[in-house]
């Protein structure tokens, strides 16, 4: 795949190959899984190879995930607004909206700060920060800061191993697994602890 994806871009305008990266990076918050980390590793590739340059690659990835992070934000204003406070959605009460959203409300910056280095969950990160009516200008700076990080560091992987960009497929697939279990782990715990505490409460 990452052959056929490289051979693609390859052949592509140095305009084309922007509108491709920002496509993937909207895309993947969007629409999820999409490779779009490793289109934007082999966009690194091609800034080695002087095809492209690096900071137009860090403005489009950037532009397109932020663009997307606030897409499934906004949709996630829209669902809470329309739905969940109208009682439309019966098998979610009110009492559990509002404990979620005290606890995103508690934590929920921070997360939109890492959400770029949680690959698996970023879709949900977004849509959960529009659900607890984040700030939209705050949330969208702190998502801007988390991509410009993340995107930065994936644009530098692939301009040093622009050769062996299957080596950082590798590693980035085994990052991408391993912050997926850890994700798991911690929501069953706190899943675990909240089920505990309600019963030992009423109890």
């Amino acid at each position: 795949m990452i052959e056929n994806i490289f051979d693609f871009l390859t052949g592509l305008s140095s305009f084309l190959i922007y509108l491709v990266l920002f496509l993937f990076s909207y895309i993947e918050n969007v629409f999820p899984p999409s490779p779009s980390d490793l289109v934007v590793v082999i966009g690194g590739s091609l800034i080695a190879k002087e095809t492209i340059n690096f900071i137009p690659t860090l403005l489009v990835t950037t532009t397109g995930s932020v663009a997307g992070f606030m897409t499934l934000f906004y949709v996630g204003t829209l669902v809470d607004k329309k739905f969940v406070r109208s009682g439309r959605l019966k098998f979610l009460s009110a009492e559990a909206v509002e404990k979620a959203e005290h606890w995103f409300q508690k934590w929920g910056y921070w997360v939109v700060v890492l959400n770029r280095f949680l690959p698996g969950t970023r879709s949900v990160i977004s849509f959960v920060a529009g659900l607890s009516e984040l700030k939209f200008i705050k949330t969208m700076i702190l998502a801007l800061i988390s991509s410009v990080f993340w995107n930065s560091i994936i644009i530098y992987l692939g301009i040093i191993f622009g050769n062996n960009i299957e080596l950082v497929d590798f590693y980035l697939s085994r990052y991408q697994e391993i912050v997926l279990v850890v994700t798991a782990v911690v929501v069953v715990v706190l899943v675990v602890k909240y089920f505990f505490f309600n019963k030992k409460s009423k109890a």
